[in-house]
């Protein structure tokens, strides 16, 4: 899917977890002056539905750079579509075990963006890629953990994941879980006191046996829960920080928890592509997203963290004052960032194999 912005119109898109709500939440055009900096065009490669539109809108416009928008679902995806020859992208946007990857792939460009004055404005612990320590390379972009979305009409309070699988039995209602290898192997790996990143074949054996035994409770591996868990007619799905947009809509019967035994997070980092056509104009990017207004927007819309420090207190009340958004040093300090196994990752996707085709 490609989209344009600037002169030639603007529309909006988002992380691919929270699509249902790009089109409403999308934010009008900006009415900066214009400043022309720079001339040109810019690629843009990001997660659908994964950034403000009037973020790429207000480039567009101090900048005077046509800007376009290619969207993926996965890393996975974006991955195979740049070592299948994919010419023209500038910047992509890959969590940061991606990130690693990518270096080593030899397919990113030094922008030395840690350079730059504004970088002071980055807090230093978001800086996760092994690959990349200094942030010489690529530039955080956004945070989120991954949690449980559920419907309070349906079931009390969920504090925990024991709470969330003792749902089917206690309560007679319905669960769902993400349909991620990572993620849901993640949350066995999770409940047994293990890391997400486990490369020890009994903690991964564990963990499939504890999915396994929950399988038959669960009824459905998805990314589309949200209308189910609003309708009700799924109680509590194992979801993104972006289930807080409806929450938002709806604090009366929806809500967004991280569970005490802990949970995953994501992190995207901006980075530029070794064969992007526009270095200059990427560069200029995420300098521009250096700028604590730019980030706050994203943060408005997309209710993400950042590592952007100076950008949270301009985030509206309902980010700021929300604690899975803004999240206190506790509860981040139960939250797990996935890594690049490396050839470790078959013994995922044996997991993965075993506990989706099991009956």
């Amino acid at each position: 899917m490609r989209m344009l912005f600037g002169r030639d119109g603007l529309t909006a898109s988002r992380r691919v977890a929270v699509s249902a709500l790009a089109a409403a939440l999308a934010m009008g055009l900006s009415l900066a002056p214009t400043e022309v900096v720079a001339e040109g065009e810019l690629h843009v490669y990001n997660w659908g539905d994964y950034i403000n539109p009037e973020v790429l809108d207000r480039f567009a416009e101090e900048h005077d750079v046509k800007v376009t928008l290619d969207t993926y679902g996965s890393n996975e995806e974006m991955l195979a579509k740049i070592q299948a020859g994919a010419a023209g992208y500038d910047i992509v946007f890959p969590s940061v075990h991606m990130h690693d990857i990518m270096y080593k792939l030899d397919l990113l460009w030094k922008s030395d963006i840690n350079q730059s004055p504004a970088f002071k404005n980055i807090d230093k612990a978001f800086l996760r890629a092994k690959t990349d320590p200094d942030g010489a390379w690529c530039l955080p972009y956004a945070f989120g953990s991954v949690g449980i979305f559920y419907n309070k009409t349906k079931v009390p309070e969920i504090k925990s994941w024991k709470d969330f699988f003792e749902i089917p039995d206690k309560h007679g209602e319905k669960i769902a879980l993400l349909d991620d290898m990572r993620e849901t192997i993640g949350v066995g790996l999770i409940v047994n006191g293990k890391s997400v990143n486990s490369r020890d074949p009994e903690e991964l054996k564990a963990a499939m046996e504890f999915l396994l035994e929950q399988k038959p409770k669960v009824s459905a591996f998805t990314y589309d829960s949200p209308p189910l868990v609003i309708s009700g007619d799924v109680a509590a799905a194992h979801f993104f920080v972006g289930a807080n947009i409806w929450v938002k809509e709806n604090p009366e019967e929806l809500a967004y928890v991280i569970p005490e035994e802990g949970a995953t997070m994501y992190q995207e980092d901006i980075c530029v592509l070794k064969s992007a056509p526009n270095k200059e104009n990427a560069k200029k990017f995420m300098e521009f997203y250096l700028k604590p207004e730019i980030p706050a927007l994203n943060m408005a819309q997309q209710m993400n963290g950042t590592a952007n420090v100076p950008a949270r207190p301009l985030a509206p009340d309902y980010v700021k004052d929300n604690p899975t958004i803004n999240v206190p040093d506790d509860v981040m300090a139960r939250l797990q960032i996935f890594e690049d196994l490396g050839k470790d990752l078959k013994m995922y996707d044996r997991v993965w194999t075993k506990v989706r085709t099991a009956q």
